[in-house]
């Protein structure tokens, strides 16, 4: 069984914005499969399917994004998952608007919602499935860019992106983090 795990925050002021990437992907997710009806279950938003044969739960915190480990740590305990079977998708300034990166661990990078999600798994060795979102303007803060909406000229580019990390995570649940990595992450030296 896994968990797919979406980052972002709840309520209408804050649908389709950079931090809520991680919703839009599991939404996309939703979107392809056929799952029961959304319910609310430690402090999330819960759907299940099944992928390739395997038990999965699309999952959406409701905790707000500086949480988000005060719902998945006790999901993650009561299916005895571990934390290699949590998937998280979440947004990344580091990388350029669309782009993802996979990877089997790693630190938070300044990420609140990943920081919560280490402090309540105990570690950060669950799947890292990170969505570009690009830096902010010179004038901006951290929080006006990571809450503002994506501009016109980037919807596209992100639609695409989109599309590419529903497939990357789908893939990773069939063929696992090692080989998916080595077939979604972008090939050094090839042009993007």
């Amino acid at each position: 069984m896994k968990l797919l795990v979406g980052l972002g925050n709840p309520g209408r002021d804050y649908e389709g914005t950079r931090h809520n990437i991680g919703f839009m992907v599991v939404d996309a997710i939703a979107e392809m499969v056929t799952h029961t009806p959304w319910r609310e279950d430690y402090k999330a938003e819960i759907c299940s399917c099944t992928i390739e044969g395997e038990k999965v739960l699309l999952v959406k915190p409701q905790t707000f994004m500086n949480l988000s480990g005060e719902s998945i740590g006790p999901l993650m305990r009561y299916y005895k998952l571990t934390p290699e079977d949590v998937y998280v998708i979440y947004d990344d300034m580091d990388l350029p608007v669309g782009k993802l990166r996979i990877r089997p661990n790693g630190s938070a990078g300044g990420h609140n919602g990943i920081k919560s999600m280490i402090s309540h798994l105990g570690t950060d060795a669950f799947p890292h499935f990170r969505f570009g979102i690009g830096r902010p303007l010179p004038e901006w803060t951290v929080v006006d860019h990571v809450l503002s909406r994506f501009p016109e000229e980037q919807q596209d580019i992100v639609k695409k992106g989109i599309k590419a990390m529903v497939k990357a995570v789908l893939g990773c649940v069939e063929v696992g983090i090692d080989k998916g990595m080595n077939l979604y992450n972008p090939k050094k030296g090839r042009p993007r």
